[in-house]
Formats: structure tokens, C-alpha cells, sequence
């Protein structure tokens, strides 16, 4: 039996697990400064709560392009190594969140979901007008 969109599929797994990994970080954060609703103009949710929500804004698009890709028949091998290290690259943002604004995490994740979406892009673009 064959899979369809290998990748795609992992991708997507991975992407869920993230996102409750990023869920339960705001859950203790919440809990240890006691704000149930919203941020409560507190540092440390504000922090974990964008790190959710940088992820949720990216990750879509990342996905979308990694089907498209892979539905073109050019998801090699070289697609699933592009999404481990977008992952990666998440899981270093979330942590570098923590650190505040200049953390080294936060600025390798950030970098790297960049990079991934220039490149996904450039790769899908060129795949569409028959380059690739």
C-alpha cells in the first residue's frame, strides 16, 4: 500500500503536536501568573501566547506549499529534510520566546520559518511555471 503525500501527512502530525506542545506552554505560564483570560498585560504569557500564534500564522502556509510540492510530484526527499528543519526551527522560536525579545532561539526559529517560506515558495513558483 502506497501513502499519499508522505510528508504532507507527517508534516501535518508533526504540526498538531507542536501546536499542543505551544498550547500547554501558555496553559503552565497562565497558571504559575494566575491570568485565566487574555494576557493580563503580563511579559511571560504575552511571550508564550505570541509563540502560539507565530506558529499558527506560519505553519498554514508552510503546509500548503509542502502539499503542493509534493502533489507536483517533486517532493523528493529533500521536502521531508525541509520540514524537519522547519520544525525544528518552531521549536527553537518557542523556547527563544521565553528568553525575551532577543533571544538566540527566537531569532534561528524566526530565521529558518523565513527562509522555509522563501524557499518553499521560490521552489513552488518555479514548479508552476514549469522550471522545476
Amino acid at each position: 500500500m502506497s501513502i499519499l503525500l508522505p510528508v504532507t501527512l507527517s508534516s501535518a502530525a508533526a504540526a498538531a503536536i507542536l501546536s499542543i506542545w505551544l498550547m500547554v506552554r501558555c496553559g503552565q505560564v497562565r497558571n504559575s501568573e494566575s491570568v485565566s483570560v487574555g494576557d493580563g498585560g503580563n511579559d511571560k504569557v504575552i511571550r508564550r501566547m505570541r509563540a502560539h500564534s507565530n506558529f499558527v500564522e506560519g505553519t498554514p502556509f508552510v503546509l500548503a506549499l509542502i502539499a503542493a510540492i509534493e502533489i507536483s510530484g517533486k517532493g523528493e526527499l529533500w521536502l521531508a529534510y525541509v520540514a524537519g528543519i522547519y520544525f525544528l526551527g518552531r521549536i527553537a522560536h518557542g523556547i527563544g520566546m521565553d528568553d525575551g525579545a532577543f533571544g538566540k532561539g527566537r531569532m534561528i526559529g524566526t530565521l529558518i520559518t523565513m527562509l522555509t517560506l522563501l524557499g518553499l515558495a521560490i521552489c513552488a513558483a518555479l514548479i508552476g511555471m514549469g522550471i522545476l
